[in-house]
């Protein structure tokens, strides 16, 4: 029987092997809304990755961005994001990833995010020394806002998009550059690698960062989750290297 950690690992390769392979060809829309894309890959991806976790684990839970599976009631709960960054994906953008967590009784235990493109791997488990590559990852030790990079998340809704750019113009002129990247999960293991210092958005959904808030603390960063004041089942994040004064943001 596969760990944890080995079972998230190879089902986030396979369906990244399976994103890799269907990029910039022609892609079947589920659904096209005014700031997001549903791609039928979407589906695909979450199904593999679904027969891979519960075909090891049958008493298990899928909590995913594109549906659930499994048994609900159970106390290990795998929360996947089959495709974070869709629209980069559809646009031929090569920043996107798969992203896979493992929480146990409300704890979060596992952490898996895959980038095809790059055929980076970051990987962590609760109490562990969090990897890229099965290299150790810390993040950056910058202190000072002035010499951090911070990306910026605007989210779906208008509401999101409001708030978003209010906490934009709070440090645009405080720090060295702003990004704007499209995929929360790799904004958060690139804290945790020492890329980014920091990442804010408005409104995310648990899928998006699950598996980078682990990360992220295990690096010895910092995130900081919010009630959205746009949707009731979304947060607001600030999440950060755990060195930067960022308590008020």
């Amino acid at each position: 029987m596969p760990t944890h950690l080995d079972l998230a690992i190879q089902a986030a390769r396979e369906a990244g092997a399976l994103l890799r392979e269907h990029f910039e060809t022609d892609l079947n829309v589920d659904a096209a809304l005014d700031h997001d894309i549903k791609l039928e890959l979407d589906v695909r991806s979450q199904e593999l990755i679904t027969d891979r976790l519960l075909g090891a684990f049958p008493d298990h839970a899928i909590y995913g961005e594109e549906g659930i599976a499994g048994h609900q009631d159970s106390p290990c709960q795998w929360i996947v994001d089959p495709i974070d960054g869709t629209v980069n994906y559809f646009y031929g953008i090569p920043h996107f990833c798969v992203s896979i967590a493992l929480r146990e009784q409300g704890v979060l235990t596992t952490g898996v995010i895959y980038d095809p493109m790059l055929d980076e791997l970051f990987a962590v488990e609760a109490g562990g020394i969090p990897t890229r590559n099965g290299k150790p990852i810390q993040a950056s030790s910058r202190t000072a806002l002035k010499d951090a990079i911070v990306t910026i998340g605007f989210s779906k809704s208008k509401e999101a998009m409001e708030a978003g750019m209010t906490r934009y113009r709070e440090i645009a002129y405080q720090v060295r550059k702003t990004r704007m990247l499209g995929s929360a999960a790799l904004a958060l293991a690139y804290i945790a690698c020492g890329r980014l210092d920091a990442y804010i958005e408005e409104q995310i959904s648990l899928w998006d960062i699950a598996a980078g808030q682990l990360l992220v603390e295990a690096a010895g960063g910092s995130v900081r989750l919010s009630d959205s004041t746009s949707h009731p089942d979304k947060w607001g994040i600030v999440a950060h290297n755990g060195k930067l004064p960022l308590d008020a943001i």
